[in-house]
């Protein structure tokens, strides 16, 4: 067999992998953070919160992220949940909503990929003049003494870190 034919077999997996992976939103692979330099993977308004990663020197623990409240005056109209416990998957409605990478600015061969899964629910079709759906304090109110609580769109994130680590 030709090298070519063996480079081809080595990059299989991932060019299937990343055939079956397509996410609502298209995003570039993210500029090489530093190690210790913490940054924002991506905001999530609707859930006031933003994803925060950063390397670490930790050869067990090379990546770690966190979900950060943006503000605590912020009303959110979608939950994060924890990945591990909501186990999304499209079967069970989930969507793949974005694939994040982020390489090592010290160690090019590795790279932190955060999945972003979004379960959306149905909604209403009244939209106000300016497009956006509104809820109404007193007819939540209302709603929720009926025992009528509209659902919330959720959102999980999942932290896998590819590549080979560099000594």
């Amino acid at each position: 067999m030709s090298i070519r034919h063996l480079l081809w077999l080595a990059l299989l997996p991932a060019v299937v992998a990343s055939a079956a992976e397509t996410p609502e939103l298209k995003r570039a692979v993210g500029a090489p953070q530093a190690v210790g330099a913490a940054h924002t993977l991506r905001q999530i308004p609707e859930a006031c919160a933003r994803l925060e990663g950063v390397f670490t020197a930790d050869a067990a623990l090379p990546y770690k992220f966190a979900v950060v409240r943006t503000s605590e005056q912020c009303q959110p109209r979608a939950r994060f949940v924890d990945f591990d416990k909501a186990k999304p998957s499209e079967a069970k409605g989930w969507k793949l909503n974005d694939v994040i990478r982020v390489p090592n600015a010290a160690c090019p061969a590795q790279q932190a990929v955060v999945r972003v899964w979004r379960m959306p629910v149905a909604q209403k079709a009244e939209l106000d003049g300016q497009g956006q759906s509104r809820i109404y304090l007193e007819d939540a109110k209302k709603q929720a003494a009926a025992g009528k609580i509209a659902q919330i769109p959720m959102f999980a994130a999942q932290l896998n870190v590819e590549g080979t680590a560099c000594r």
